[in-house]
Formats: structure tokens, C-alpha cells, sequence
């Protein structure tokens, strides 16, 4: 019993004292709370989060082959073959990134594209919903797609669906970089519409390589809540150079 445990604490903190429960929720509750491993997604039944998951977003795995003595060699995408095959998306443009080490990329967001004469939440209900496998109908061309890949460190992601009429469903998972050969070895699909965030898990640094369907145009990057992009001077050291 608890009493007879902690009977050598004081009363006042024997008030105060709480227990961890160690016992894993549902993977659904914890995709979109405390998060969850890529390695849990790649492996889960889908259909059975199907609820809980973000029209349009892929995650699948990536091959991260060893070569002894030398190093590793990690495969990206290939444009006849696999997922981004599938789906009929291939990035117009490609570009690397770097986080530093125990830092982050705050929310960021790409406008959907409505075609004239229809209302979004008709769009994407058509798109999402009611004909999912017509990816012909999905307009690359016309909207950003992001898909990352991570070749150095350890990243949380963060995905919210801010689309009209969709569930505001909330993705947070871990994906693991080359270096870090294994199971969390995982790409990432992003629609337009869906706000992304990164951190990097420690003090490495996190090396990507991302696509888009089209050329980076900063007029369609939107940012909710990032200043932690920001770094700030001490207040002291604001208030010095103001006077």
C-alpha cells in the first residue's frame, strides 16, 4: 500500500505525492498528445486510426543501407516506384535544411488551392473523403506539398489539419535521421492546409532534405504561433540598447 511505502515521508508531502502511470494508452491518444515513435505508425492498421489521421499526410518508410567501413547509404524516393509513385507526386523543386541542435521550426502552413465555383469544404470532402484514391484530381501544381526526409538526428513532428470542413486531427510522432539507422527511418507527405512544426529531440543536429510540388514562393508560407524561431535578447540587454 501507498501509506505503508512512503511512511517515512512527512505528512505534508505524503498529501502532495502522485504516482506515474507507466501503462501506454491507445496509440490514437497518444498520436495526438505525448506522440509516438514512426516506427509505431509505419506498423499500425491505418483503417483503424483512420478517425484520427490526417487526409492526404504519408508516412512511410525509408531504406537506410549500411556500408561497412565507410559509412551508409540512404535511399529518398524514386519517381517511378513506391509511395510518392502512388499518389502521383513528384517535387518540383528540392532543397535542404538544418536545424540546429535543441532547436525548432515553428507552424508552418501552405494555402490550399479551391478551385472557382466550389466551396472547400466541398473540395476537400470530395478529394479526402468521398474519392480519396483519385489522386489525379489533387492539384500539385497549383498548391505546395512538402515531403521531408531526415538524414541526420532525431526530430518531433507536429501535424494539425486546419482545413475547412476536415477534423481537426493532431499527428505528433519521431523520426529518425541515417545516422540513426533503423526502424524510425521515415519519410513525410505534408498537404497544403496542414500546419508542421519540428523540433530537434537533443542537442544534434537534424539534416533534411524536402520536396515540393512547387517552386518555394514565400508569399504561400504562412506561420502560426513561431516565435520560438525568434531568439530574443535578455531583457536587461533590450532595455540597454533602447535607452
Amino acid at each position: 500500500m501507498m501509506d505503508d511505502q512512503w511512511k517515512g515521508l512527512r505528512q505534508s508531502a505524503r498529501e502532495h505525492l502522485t504516482q506515474r502511470n507507466y501503462q501506454p494508452a491507445p496509440l490514437a491518444e497518444r498520436l495526438s498528445t505525448c506522440g509516438v515513435e514512426a516506427a509505431e505508425l509505419l506498423g499500425a492498421d491505418r483503417s483503424a486510426l483512420a478517425a484520427h489521421w490526417i487526409p492526404g499526410v504519408e508516412v512511410f518508410s525509408r531504406q537506410v543501407h549500411p556500408q561497412p567501413q565507410r559509412g551508409f547509404f540512404g535511399e529518398l524516393a524514386r519517381q517511378n516506384t513506391g509511395p510518392l509513385a502512388e499518389i502521383g507526386l513528384w517535387p518540383a523543386q528540392w532543397a535542404t535544411a538544418t536545424m540546429w541542435g535543441s532547436s525548432g521550426k515553428g507552424f508552418h502552413i501552405h494555402p490550399p488551392f479551391i478551385p472557382a465555383g466550389v466551396t472547400p469544404e466541398a473540395w476537400f470532402r470530395r478529394l479526402y473523403l468521398d474519392e480519396p484514391r483519385a489522386f489525379t484530381l489533387r492539384p500539385y501544381d497549383r498548391e505546395q506539398w512538402d515531403v521531408m526526409f531526415f538524414l541526420q538526428g532525431s526530430a518531433e513532428m507536429v501535424l494539425v489539419d486546419e482545413r475547412a470542413g476536415l477534423a481537426r486531427n493532431i499527428l505528433r510522432f519521431w523520426v529518425e535521421g541515417d545516422n540513426h539507422r533503423g526502424a524510425n527511418n521515415a519519410a513525410v507527405v505534408i498537404p497544403p492546409g496542414v500546419a508542421h512544426a519540428l523540433r530537434a529531440e537533443s542537442s544534434e543536429d537534424v539534416v533534411m532534405v524536402y520536396g515540393t510540388s512547387t517552386c518555394f514562393n514565400a508569399a504561400a508560407e504562412g506561420r502560426i504561433e513561431s516565435g520560438l524561431e525568434t531568439a530574443q535578447l535578455p531583457p536587461e540587454w533590450a532595455g540597454y540598447l533602447a535607452s
